[in-house]
């Protein structure tokens, strides 16, 4: 079907939001989807501080938006806003690495007074790179998101429903966007 980026902008090893992300991943995967993970984290420091658009991990990065149908862009949410580590990299690739994709934002918080984050501070970003088509998006609580003993994800069943719902209607869109482009 398409190819999906699906970029983790948590700072965090023991990220909760990274750990979703790879779980939602696996939903992708079982509709057919090839899904390619990137965590900002793995990019060296310096390519993304120092603004080196020539860094090969910015070079691969940026290849990496190229080449998918969609992306899925998932944030812990700092301050109100997305990681600055997201910043970083969003702000070193071309000014349109959107154009034409359809896009996926989720955030994760400990509390529900950051849930308009996705609107107020990545969806404008998101557009502003041109994504074709940015689907509704889902904040999920940091309390609706544990690992077990065993390393295993368990997620609350209502933010399960609610995220099930949104990667399902990405995945649709992301079904339609051949159809859309070769009626043009």
């Amino acid at each position: 079907m398409a190819t999906v980026l699906s970029v983790s902008g948590s700072p965090s090893v023991s990220s909760r939001t990274a750990k979703l992300l790879r779980h939602l991943d696996t939903r992708l995967v079982a509709q057919g989807h090839d899904v390619i993970p990137l965590d900002v984290r793995m990019i060296p420091a310096e390519a993304l501080l120092g603004a080196d658009f020539r860094h090969p991990a910015i070079v691969e990065a940026t290849e990496l938006f190229q080449r998918a149908d969609g992306v899925v862009i998932a944030t812990p949410v700092y301050k109100a806003s997305y990681s600055g580590v997201l910043k970083a990299l969003l702000d070193l690739l071309p000014q349109f690495a959107l154009t034409g994709k359809t896009v996926l934002p989720l955030a994760t918080g400990g509390t529900t007074a950051h849930v308009l984050a996705i609107d107020y501070a990545l969806r404008p970003v998101l557009n502003s790179m041109g994504a074709a088509h940015i689907v509704q998006g889902w904040f999920t609580l940091d309390k609706d998101i544990t690992t077990d003993d065993d390393g295993s994800l368990a997620v609350a069943p209502a933010a399960t429903e609610a995220l099930t719902q949104v990667v399902d209607q990405f995945s649709a869109a992301l079904g339609r966007a051949p159809l859309l482009a070769a009626a043009s």
